[in-house]
């Protein structure tokens, strides 16, 4: 995940000092705090400050998915969801993290890979496979003999289901104050995992 991109602060007298730093000198062009002309300028890079708040909020928190809410909806149109793995009236901090897994799910095949997209979705879960035995590499009794079709076999153990509170000043109105996921883990990894895999899921287990 990329870092936010940050804009220098700037408030309504950081933009009326800059301003007032483009007049020409001279008796003419007053700076007093109770000249007319300050208090004109004044007005007019308070649209300036508005404008230069609103886009570093913009590209401060709409720019990255797990913070985005007005941008939200756009930023699942662009990773198509919500798909048949999301959650059933999804909390807004629930589809921040659909998009966030979607985004890390950007092709893969290592355990890493699949505990980093498991991750995004609020999940922490470990990855077991099973080996089958090798010649002059088992030993009797070290541990259990798979055979050879378990090689293609790996199990997934996550917690039953991952609770995602409300934000403040993101959620609305009405949204239940804690959703839970639960199953949505095994659709998301089911569908990204390699087709001539099995995967086990065991909740609980982690």
């Amino acid at each position: 995940m990329s870092q936010a991109l940050t804009i220098p602060w700037a408030g309504q007298e950081e933009f009326l000092h800059a301003a007032q730093a483009l007049l020409p000198p001279g008796d003419a062009w007053p700076r007093e705090t109770d000249a007319t002309l300050t208090a004109l300028l004044g007005a007019c890079v308070a649209v300036l400050a508005r404008l230069h708040a609103r886009a570093a909020d913009l590209t401060e928190r709409e720019a990255q998915p797990h913070h985005a809410q007005e941008l939200l909806p756009a930023w699942e149109g662009v990773y198509n969801l919500p798909d048949p793995c999301s959650p059933v009236n999804a909390s807004i901090p629930q589809r921040q993290a659909a998009v966030a897994a979607r985004m890390a799910a950007h092709g893969g095949q290592t355990a890493a890979y699949f505990i980093g997209v498991a991750a995004q979705m609020g999940y922490a879960v470990t990855i077991t496979t099973f080996t089958p035995p090798q010649y002059n590499v088992a030993r009797f009794n070290q541990a259990r003999f798979y055979a050879v079709p378990w090689r293609f076999v790996w199990q997934v153990n996550s917690p039953s289901f991952v609770a995602f509170p409300a934000k403040f000043s993101a959620s609305t109105f009405g949204e239940r104050y804690v959703a839970f996921s639960s199953g949505d883990l095994a659709c998301v990894l089911t569908r990204i995992k390699p087709t001539y895999s099995l995967l086990i899921m065991n909740y609980g287990g982690v």
